[in-house]
């Protein structure tokens, strides 16, 4: 009699845990954020895409690159990219791109987008400050370009910041 209670008991506790556990996991599955083509959509004030610590991109000319979003105010976001290389190179570039996200299409869009390069150096950046529609989310992403002329094409790489809600 003491065994049957016992193992009785035993499965109970089998399927209560069960339970518990996918209770558990539905519950932590509806707090996780939104991601979206790799970008999570955030309310944080800023955010921040690297090529140097995700892709170890480190080449022989390439070194890294990164993009960044922040809220500057109501309506507006400021926008930077940069790109280093190891040492001096014949050419170093950033193309920008800052991108909406549409809740109806569940996908980004391209609203801007502008390039910063130079030529017999390590390093370019470009900024901006812009006007976005209030009530979207917004993300940036960045491709990095070094390399000398005779080894073109240029060593390549691309940064990508989670999307802030601008209000």
């Amino acid at each position: 009699m003491k065994k049957k209670i016992l193992s009785l008991s035993c499965v109970v506790a089998i399927f209560c845990s069960m339970f518990m556990i996918s209770y558990i996991d539905a519950r932590a599955s509806e707090n996780e954020p939104n991601q979206v083509d790799g970008s999570y959509l955030t309310t944080e004030e800023y955010s921040k895409g690297t090529t140097a610590l995700e892709h170890n991109v480190r080449g022989t000319y390439l070194m890294d690159g990164e993009c960044s979003i922040t809220k500057a105010g109501r309506g507006k976001i400021y926008v930077y990219a940069s790109t280093t290389a190891n040492h001096d190179v014949d050419y170093v570039g950033t193309i920008i791109y800052v991108d909406r996200y549409n809740q109806e299409t569940k996908s980004w869009g391209q609203i801007d987008y502008w390039r910063a390069d130079d030529y017999n150096t390590y390093y370019v950046a470009t900024s901006k400050m812009l006007s976005v529609d209030k009530g979207y989310f917004y993300r940036v992403h960045a491709d990095h370009f070094a390399g000398m002329d005779a080894d073109y094409p240029y060593e390549e790489a691309t940064s990508l910041t989670d999307g802030i809600w601008i209000d």
